[in-house]
């Protein structure tokens, strides 16, 4: 891989087309709109940094993680989502971010900005730990040289997963140094995305992110990881109320700043493919979760069992209890507005007359991987033109641009405690299991809008604490909606939430990694092949080593997740 910089390609670019338009090669002209990278502001190269990171995490965890790790199900250009058919995966989006951050680090190392620095530190650890967590070996020590002679540079060699997790604490720990003087010398902030210039809020974040990537070694570096979460913990700096958590908001001025399924951008397209998987749907209305709401729509159309139907099913909608002749169904913005007016929308079928159950719930999920996922409940308008009226949608949140919860979400005091709360499980010294697990499930109900059902949700059968690692695990998988890269790299190093592939996934097994993509077969191939050797291979069914079930080093020798 040639990682080379955008901007030192930019600037030589412009001062080749400069010289050559010039009378004289003595003459350089100088563009007067230009970012000279020996004079820019360390605080305008923030956004680009921080912007970008949120929207891919946010991207993911909305994305095909959430398919993977069975929160939400495609029922329209779905094997990617459902089925877990990803090609080849390349990272230059990530590399872009981290050259774009070495320039900040630069900057702000030529400015004396402390405070600079630390964001520069923390966003590098953040990126490269992401990239080894999603891909395995990777880049690190030798990325992002491109800019100096020697093949070395243009073809960097891969670090192992160890090597890039131990750069990744070091420069947190580096990073939290800074951050704990309490100084934000020399910044805008405005252009601080996350915390407006709050270095006690980036202290936090810093320690956070050194819980979750400890956490992350505990079954390869078991001793290691203890010593460093409990160090963290000694400091009592971490993400501790649900106001602490990480987030971006989208401006909602463009498709580029709006929540992804946003119907003002896609006439509804992406929004209504996406449904709510039985896994976690169904779980969520066994513990009567008071999220359900927040996060999904009630069906339009809801079935109902009728032993009186002389047919199998009714072939037309009811309209509060009267037959619609000839109607089969209306289209999403029609059932919106009629039942916003105060209708209730109905089918009748017979059980015995039809020879199975159908979902007759209010809220319904499609099961995992099938073969057909859009016919699923007995859909009469399959395909992409009509959404499923016998299954839920997400709520009518996330139809929108931006506001409310619509944010992307980087990391969650809920996450970091229940990191804490598995460390107290596994008997590290952390505190009580219980109270870190009861202080998580708080954040997350807090963090979605609904705090108040906190005291009768704790106390139900299946939620109130049992001391279990499955409960723990099962209540931050739910807890990490629209971060779904999170529940993945728990599975892998756990196993849980112990979630089964369905009919037609690629494999009987989940995937654990990110393929590497086609620049590096490419153009790097010799580190890049010398990366996938390192690889433990499981499933290759003839795609060879480079594929998504084959086990980085991370979870080599663990026997996990399978």
């Amino acid at each position: 891989m040639k990682i080379v910089s955008s901007f030192y390609k930019f600037m030589f670019a412009f001062v080749l087309l400069a010289a050559v338009s010039c009378d004289s090669l003595d003459e350089i002209n100088d563009n007067p709109n230009g970012i000279s990278p020996t004079s820019a502001n360390p605080n305008l190269l923030l956004p680009a940094v921080m912007r970008q990171a949120a929207l891919n995490i946010n991207n993911m965890g909305y994305g095909d993680l959430a398919g993977t790790v069975q929160h939400t199900q495609k029922d329209g250009w779905f094997t990617g989502h459902n089925q877990y058919e990803w090609g080849l995966q390349d990272w230059n989006g990530w590399y872009d971010m981290l050259r774009n951050n070495r320039f900040l680090m630069e900057r702000a190392e030529a400015t004396g900005l402390d405070f600079h620095r630390g964001i520069a530190l923390t966003m590098k650890s953040f990126l490269f730990g992401t990239i080894t967590d999603l891909w395995g070996d990777a880049p690190y020590t030798m990325a992002l040289r491109g800019d100096q002679p020697g093949l070395e540079n243009e073809f960097p060699a891969y670090d192992s997963q160890e090597v890039i997790y131990d750069g990744v604490i070091n420069d947190l720990k580096a990073a939290a140094q800074i951050f704990a003087t309490g100084s934000n010398s020399g910044i805008i902030p405005q252009y601080d995305l996350y915390f407006g210039g709050n270095a006690q809020r980036w202290h936090k974040f810093t320690n956070s992110l050194l819980l979750r990537y400890y956490m992350r070694l505990q079954a390869k570096k078991p001793d290691f990881a203890r010593a460093g979460i409990e160090e963290v913990y000694r400091t009592g700096i971490f993400l501790s109320a649900a106001d602490d958590d990480v987030t971006m908001n989208y401006i909602g001025a463009s498709a580029g700043d709006s929540w992804p399924s946003a119907t003002d951008f896609d006439a509804g397209s992406n929004f209504r493919r996406i449904k709510p998987t039985t896994t976690l749907i169904d779980r969520m209305l066994e513990i009567n979760d008071p999220r359900i709401p927040v996060w999904f729509r009630p069906v339009h159309c809801q079935w109902i069992e009728d032993p009186t139907l002389t047919t199998a099913i009714d072939p037309f909608i009811r309209e509060n209890g009267v037959i619609l002749n000839g109607r089969v169904s209306f289209n999403d913005a029609e059932y919106v507005q009629r039942i916003a007016a105060g209708n209730v929308y109905t089918r009748h079928y017979n059980p015995a007359l039809l020879g199975r159950q159908l979902d007759t719930g209010r809220y319904v999920g499609v099961p995992p991987a099938l073969e057909n996922p859009s016919a699923h409940n007995l859909n009469p308008t399959e395909g992409q033109q009509l959404e499923n009226q016998h299954v839920s949608q997400l709520s009518d949140h996330y139809r929108r641009r931006s506001g409310g919860i619509l944010r992307a979400r980087i990391i969650s005091a809920a996450e970091v405690h229940f990191i804490l709360a598995e460390a107290a499980q596994r008997g590290w010294n952390v505190g009580n299991a219980q109270t870190h697990y009861n202080n998580a499930v708080k954040f997350s109900l807090e963090t979605w809008g609904v705090g108040g059902s906190y005291e009768e949700y704790i106390a139900r059968p299946g939620v109130a604490y049992n001391g279990s690692l499955e409960q723990i695990i099962e209540q931050k998988w739910i807890a990490s909606w629209t971060t779904a890269s999170e529940s993945w790299f728990d599975f892998r190093r756990t196993g849980l939430p112990a979630l089964v592939p369905g009919e037609a996934s690629a494999e009987p097994v989940l995937p654990v990694r990110f393929t590497y993509g086609n620049n590096e077969i490419n153009f790097n191939a010799n580190n890049a092949n010398a990366a996938i050797g390192r690889l433990e291979v499981t499933y290759a069914a003839g795609r060879g080593a480079n594929n998504q079930w084959s086990k980085p080093w991370l979870i080599q020798g663990t026997g996990k997740p399978w």
